[in-house]
């Protein structure tokens, strides 16, 4: 079970509000995280993985706590081992897409599947500028999946893959998912384009 109860500013063009957030999240379950622009989205997930701290909280995955603020405790993101698809993917421009996983992972067999449901299997050679859009968020995708992280957080993860691709790798992924016992947060600014996913809703506003 992860368990989150934060708080933390956020400076917006209405002018300074507070991203209060309090929730648990079931292992193996999905949850759509949805809200305005500006609201807090992208700052929750960075929270959650250790990329921001909040000014008051506390995480806590199973019997570890990742975060308490009244005791400072903050894991480095290396310890929490999250999986994260960043919105604008972040990829490493002078890798490969083959060089991208195994910086990840040394499991070949692994690779192989991950590349495979990526469509990605013929493109191993091509660095990301050499891939369209759709390829490079798929290869964001299949980086944040190479360390079979319990806790995978996806920000606009889907965006750029037309509606039939979008449904392949879905399907592919939630196989992957209930296999490894993932939980999934993912942001969206439209929960409805990713029909395909049966998960809970979460909505965000700052106050």
């Amino acid at each position: 079970m992860i368990t989150v109860d934060i708080e933390k500013k956020l400076k917006a063009y209405r002018g300074l509000q507070v991203l209060k957030i309090a929730g648990q999240f079931a292992p193996g379950s999905i949850t759509k995280i949805y809200g305005p622009s500006g609201a807090g989205k992208t700052t929750f997930l960075k929270i959650i993985a250790g990329l921001i701290d909040p000014e008051k909280g506390k995480i806590t995955f199973g019997d570890t706590t990742w975060l308490d603020t009244d005791s400072k405790i903050s894991l480095s993101p290396q310890k929490r081992r999250v999986g994260f698809v960043f919105q604008n993917y972040a990829l490493f421009p002078n890798m490969t897409v083959q060089q991208h996983l195994e910086y990840a992972t040394d499991d070949a067999q692994w690779i192989k599947r991950l590349l495979d449901i990526g469509k990605l299997e013929t493109f191993t050679d091509h660095k990301p500028e050499y891939l369209s859009g759709g390829q490079q968020q798929r290869l964001a995708i299949l980086r944040a999946m190479a360390i079979k992280p319990k806790l995978l957080l996806m920000d606009e993860p889907f965006s750029a893959l037309d509606p039939k691709m979008k449904s392949e790798v879905i399907t592919s992924l939630k196989l992957l998912w209930e296999e490894q016992g993932t939980t999934i947060l993912i942001v969206s600014h439209n929960p409805h384009e990713i029909g395909e996913l049966t998960a809970q809703e979460m909505e965000i506003n700052p106050v």
